[in-house]
């Protein structure tokens, strides 16, 4: 069981090499009750292209970030926390296989296990976690997730009025609300979106009107991120070899 690792010497190494290897760009991770349970290489769906990431699953949190070094150093630090988490399995397609959304509240994107089995650790252990967590603090899952962005390759033209070309001058905006590439004009409104910043974010006309006049509309589902935008480091850890991801204790 995974509660037997808490206090164990196995558990804190373990935490200290995660923290040694995100360095001084990383929040510390080592936290009264905190079990690392799993980590492994996930291809994550950013809004240029799809890159490699390093995923630390905690009984609390879900850490991830850029490779720099394969399994020396990281960067870019991201936590996110367990009870924000709601995940949803994608199917198959000519492109990408054995792959599934991360929701959360402020953001939300798509991650591709090497294998389907992968895939189906990875998502087991992580409801577990979330599971877990909701039962023993109480806590109550966050119900409003954000909208995963499209990809900017999958919009040559505005997703709204369908006639605007991108172009250098003429760039690609995202609403925040439905995840749409827009142009400028198609995005001019802002509205805020309280689980995702306390300023207005660019909306889509479309979304202004739903949200200035209570309307709800469930978000559209695509597959890329907000972030990760720079691919400085990820040229310098390109490595073809694949490990498997590990997971510690019996969780399941």
């Amino acid at each position: 069981m995974v509660d037997r690792l808490v206090n164990s010497e196995a558990n804190a190494r373990r935490i200290s090499m995660v923290e040694n290897c995100f360095g001084s760009s990383g929040q510390p991770l080592a936290e009264p009750g905190r079990v690392l349970v799993g980590e492994g290489v996930l291809t994550k769906m950013c809004r240029k292209k799809p890159k490699a990431r390093q995923f630390f699953l905690f009984n609390d949190i879900l850490v991830y970030g850029n490779i720099v070094i394969n399994k020396k150093k990281y960067n870019k630090q991201h936590i996110i926390p367990l009870e924000e988490v709601k995940l949803e399995s994608l199917e198959d397609d000519a492109s990408y296989q054995n792959g599934w959304l991360i929701r959360t509240a402020s953001k939300s994107f798509a991650v591709y296990a090497a294998t389907a089995t992968e895939k189906q650790e990875w998502m087991a252990h992580i409801n577990k976690c979330i599971d877990d967590l909701l039962r023993k603090s109480g806590k109550k899952a966050v119900e409003v997730h954000a909208a995963v962005w499209v990809p900017d390759g999958e919009a040559s033209v505005c997703m709204h009025c369908k006639e605007t070309q991108f172009t250098l001058i003429n760039r690609r905006h995202h609403c925040r609300k439905c995840g749409a590439v827009v142009c400028g004009p198609c995005s001019n409104k802002r509205f805020v979106l309280p689980n995702q910043s306390s300023k207005p974010l660019r909306v889509c006309t479309h979304c202004y009107d739903l949200l200035s006049s209570g309307t709800q509309e469930t978000s559209r589902r695509y597959d890329s991120s907000p972030d990760d935008n720079s691919d400085d480091e990820d040229e310098k850890s390109k490595n073809n070899s694949h490990d498997e991801p590990k997971f510690y204790g019996d969780n399941l």
